[in-house]
């Protein structure tokens, strides 16, 4: 007799834009250095999106990727959920664009709107669909243009995002202790003034740009972070010592190196894409575990933990048997 329909993760992907604009040519244009944005957030380098380069094409070409490696045919697929904060529409949905070009005629697909969260809000929708039977096969994908929401005269902000889409692919399964073990979200919208977008199609004379309050932001993060972390652990009486692999929403090395210390995790047991990446936003983590799955630090059977915090505030935590 077989037990419970469980997510297993059986393919990933990713895409970055062509673009590649470094710390020296950001101070060109504003006052910074390479100096400056490193010893502050990690970063080196981002890609920012430029000719036909979209949040669908981006999601497209990641999900297209984590369909090859999974072995499974695009008109196979159940449902597509994106995570994105960056349409390219007000509607359709991002989802229902990708579906258009992937040829897919079934099921359905819809976004997601939860920050720097999205990816793992999205991970727990498509679990959830799966443990349902509504779906057999989910692609779950995070892409954002964020490049597009920046103020580019604002060195506290512009430095620190980039553009990119990554994807997983879910398939129901039954074997025990394999695939997503647990997910746990939140979100508190009393603290949404620290890191939001001012404006939007209904709001008149508004920026339209990011606003951040970065200080507000990091110690959210950290007390945050770490109750999603002990939640997960928790939840499948764990410690941080049973954690193979923690692959983190990409936003400040700061803050990752202080999840790792938490879980006394070793630097090399921690995938950390920031520094040529930035901060990605819902695109971060699959685009971090699409990295180390194709270059083989993530093997079948690796314990791996994802966390992000993200405006709202939105937070939460996953964990998967890969």
């Amino acid at each position: 007799m077989s037990g419970p329909l469980r997510a297993r993760l059986t393919g990933v992907g990713g895409y970055l834009p062509r673009t590649i604009v470094t710390n020296d040519d950001l101070a060109q244009k504003i006052e910074t250095s390479d100096e400056w944005i490193r010893a502050r957030t990690g970063i080196t380098q981002r890609h920012i999106v430029s000719g036909d380069e979209t949040t669908a094409s981006m999601a497209a070409a990641a999900a297209r990727q984590a369909l090859e490696q999974a072995g499974v045919n695009a008109e196979d697929v159940d449902a597509i959920i994106v995570a994105t904060s960056t349409p390219d529409q007000v509607f359709p949905a991002v989802a229902t664009q990708v579906q258009a070009l992937l040829g897919i005629t079934k099921g359905f697909g819809f976004d997601i709107s939860a920050a720097c969260s999205g990816f793992v809000y999205a991970l727990a929708s498509a679990n959830s669909f799966i443990q349902s039977g509504l779906a057999k096969k989910v692609l779950v994908i995070g892409s954002e243009v964020f490049s597009r929401l920046l103020d580019w005269n604002d060195r506290t902000t512009c430095v620190l995002f980039g553009d990119g889409a990554g994807a997983v692919l879910l398939e129901a399964g039954t074997e025990e202790g394999e695939g997503i073990l647990s997910t746990h979200l939140h979100s508190d919208g009393r603290s949404g003034d620290i890191l939001y977008v001012d404006g939007a199609v209904g709001c008149a004379g508004t920026t339209q740009h990011l606003k951040m309050l970065g200080r507000e932001v990091f110690r959210h993060a950290v007390v945050k972070l770490s109750q999603a972390v002990d939640e997960a652990l928790e939840a499948n009486n764990l410690t941080g010592q049973d954690i193979q692999w923690l692959v983190p929403h990409q936003a400040n090395l700061r803050i990752i190196d202080g999840m790792a210390k938490k879980l006394a995790l070793p630097a090399d047991r921690v995938v950390v894409t920031v520094d040529r990446h930035a901060n990605t936003s819902a695109a971060s983590i699959p685009l971090a575990l699409n990295e180390a799955v194709r270059d083989g630090r993530i093997q079948k059977g690796d314990l791996v933990l994802m966390e992000a915090l993200g405006g709202g505030l939105t937070w939460g935590s996953a964990l998967v048997r890969m």
